[in-house]
């Protein structure tokens, strides 16, 4: 018998057990007392990773169509990044174009959206001008990139040069499929080895490498990485696994959106067997703390 179904049968085998005490205590003392500590309802929450592809005519329109799905998981706070449509290797004039959506759409989010900015390393002085633009000189509070380039690559180190001494962290998509990776996509043991020549900086990564066992293990010794949780499917474990190997403080709770359902990310967290000041930590503690330096440097509440 594989592990997993020994441990989908016990989640069973628990499930039924706790429903039939629960039932048991309803009829004989009756309503069932919640334990101390937060409530979901109580969680504020920051959704770290999310796109423009929503409804719309315009990038306003389509994250104000996302942040009304937000509203109905009580989601305070959203980080977008990357306009439409999408390139994996884009030109410099492309990633100017797609950041100007980006900042349009945050510009009328009424404080409810936060923009990072999407930069090609293969431009890298295009890039460093970017990144001075939207998030020296603009609104903007972090760095994405995705899979133009293997991110221990030497054209990096630049612009993490440039994010660190701008206190943005730079969000990195990590990935690792068994029918083989982009031409360009990272592994987490890629960005691990960038960290690991920029410790003053702080890394993000992106979907903890898809593959999140190995995913997880291969930056648990670069402390300046964390993990971030998002896309894939809301597979048990995900989030005891990190909080265990990395510390709840290296863990941050992000959708894809809208790629992904806010509900169903969600639920990799407060379904998680982890302390709830843990989840608290995972679904807004940490980024927040991550951004707090720049947020204050640019007068953002």
């Amino acid at each position: 018998m594989s592990s997993d179904c020994r441990i989908t049968r016990r989640a069973v085998l628990v499930g039924a057990a706790q429903a039939a005490v629960a039932a048991g205590m309803s009829r004989a003392e009756g309503p069932v007392r919640r334990q101390p500590g937060l409530t979901r309802a109580q969680h504020v929450v920051w959704d770290a990773h999310g796109h423009l592809s929503a409804p719309g005519d315009t990038p306003a329109e389509k994250l104000a169509n996302l942040l009304k799905f937000a509203d109905r998981m009580g989601i305070e706070r959203v980080i977008v990044f990357m306009g439409y449509p999408w390139s994996q290797d884009p030109s410099p004039d492309e990633f100017r174009r797609q950041n100007d959506q980006v900042l349009e759409a945050v510009e009328h989010s009424r404080g409810r959206a936060l923009g990072f900015v999407y930069l090609n390393p293969q431009h890298t002085q295009a890039s460093l001008d970017e990144l001075d633009r939207c998030v020296a000189k603009g609104p903007m509070v972090g760095v994405k990139l995705w899979v133009a380039v293997h991110c221990h690559e030497a054209c990096l180190d630049p612009i993490v040069r440039r994010a660190a001494e701008l206190k943005a962290p730079v969000l990195q998509h990590t990935w690792s499929k068994i029918t083989g990776n982009l031409p360009g996509e990272s592994t987490a043991a890629e960005l691990a080895a960038l960290a690991a020549r920029h410790p003053a900086a702080t890394l993000i990564a992106a979907h903890s490498g898809g593959d999140w066992e190995p995913g997880i293990r291969a930056i648990r010794s670069t402390a300046n990485v964390v993990a971030e949780i998002c896309g894939g499917d809301p597979a048990a474990g995900m989030v005891e696994m990190a909080v265990r190997e990395l510390g709840a403080e290296r863990v941050i709770y992000g959708s894809d959106f809208s790629g992904r359902s806010f509900a169903s990310q969600l639920a990799k967290v407060y379904g998680a067997d982890v302390p709830e000041e843990a989840k608290a930590l995972i679904l807004s503690g940490n980024i927040r703390r991550i951004l707090a330096p720049i947020l204050a440097a640019k007068g953002i509440a």
